[in-house]
């Protein structure tokens, strides 16, 4: 309902979002989250679509909605281990070697992901109506957006994401000052909504 008392509009907060607090929790990557040091919210576009008339053609809002990709940032620690949790995500999702590389990776952790009952109502970002048979090849994630007192104000819950690209590592022996490796891996993802923070049910809110 749009509001028209120009007094009931006034924001009810001021303070402006500070891009350093947050906090990410993806359900299948526990190593990976805990290093994170930077991620994006996506944007979205719609489109429109034009009606022709004899005179000027009258655009209209389109009917398909197109989100951009979501990308981490993550200090990666010295044995690697969550680097490598990403990379046998996106090898098992591929399966260069053989067939075997995805089943494992679907049978993967069971307890943790959409396509099982065990700890379902508990994993973050998690729907009542999910994915009930990709099991681990796809993992739910959540955005926390804190405050300036790192308390959690709104979620940003993307369903069904994987990892679509992940960067290298570079080793050099003449480096100056330490600067510890990180690395950035870009999802993909079904949608992604936000929601108030514990809620079950997401949001949509226009003024």
């Amino acid at each position: 309902m749009t509001i028209i008392n120009s007094l009931a509009r006034q924001p009810t907060a001021q303070d402006y979002a500070s891009p350093t607090q947050f906090k990410f929790s993806i359900i299948k990557l526990p190593k990976v989250e805990y290093f994170c040091t930077a991620v994006n919210i996506p944007g979205i576009s719609l489109g429109s679509v034009r009606q022709p008339t004899p005179f000027r053609d009258i655009p209209l809002p389109g009917d398909s909605i197109t989100y951009d990709t979501l990308t981490m940032t993550f200090m990666v620690d010295e044995n690697l281990e969550n680097y490598q949790e990403i990379h046998g995500w996106i090898v098992g999702l591929g399966f260069p070697r053989g067939y075997d590389e995805y089943r494992n990776l679907a049978s993967a952790g069971n307890d943790r992901f959409p396509g099982t009952t065990n700890s379902v109502s508990t994993e973050p970002g998690k729907v009542k109506y999910g994915s009930t048979q990709a099991g681990g090849t796809y993992s739910d994630a959540t955005l926390s957006i804190l405050t300036s007192k790192n308390n959690p104000i709104v979620e940003v819950r993307f369903r069904d994401l994987f990892p679509t690209a992940l960067t290298g590592l570079s080793y050099d022996q003449q480096a100056g000052d330490v600067d510890y490796l990180t690395a950035t891996v870009t999802f993909n993802y079904k949608i992604y909504d936000f929601a108030n923070v514990g809620s079950s049910t997401t949001s949509v809110t226009t003024s």
